[in-house]
């Protein structure tokens, strides 16, 4: 089936998927050279990948249900089950669901019984962290 979305008679999803991928990918190399070599230029330029790949997703996204929107209900449905059980597709949710409930049980941890990342002048009525100002005890 072909693409309803192109460009000079290049189908448009296609083209505009690798850009995002490829700045995901940068994102992670050059968050690793910021923690290998501590200089802040490589975490700025890691941010805007991830940045500029959000965008790029969205765009994309948007000619990916352009060409959805005309598939036939058995194509569409197919996009969802994979040949695969549904119960499969559960399975790998609840274990998903457990993972990132854990690490979140554990980020909380930090946080909150050992004090990791909390300032310690933080207060109640500490400024935002937005404004610049330092928290100070009271």
């Amino acid at each position: 089936m072909e693409s309803r979305a192109k460009l000079l008679g290049h189908p448009i999803h296609p083209m505009l998927i690798v850009l995002p991928l490829g700045l995901f990918i940068a994102a992670v190399v050059f968050d690793a050279l910021y923690m290998w070599r501590g200089s802040p230029t490589f975490a700025t330029v890691a941010y805007w990948n991830i940045a500029a790949g959000i965008v790029g997703g969205l765009l994309a996204a948007v000619f990916g249900l352009v060409d959805v929107a005309v598939l036939d209900d058995e194509r569409r449905h197919a996009l969802r089950r994979l040949d695969r059980e549904p119960q499969a597709d559960l399975r790998a949710e609840v274990v998903a669901l457990v993972i990132g409930s854990v690490a979140g049980w554990l980020g909380g941890e930090l946080v909150d019984r050992l004090g990791v990342g909390v300032d310690d002048g933080a207060h109640l009525d500490a400024p935002s962290s937005l404004s610049g100002r330092p928290a100070r005890l009271k």
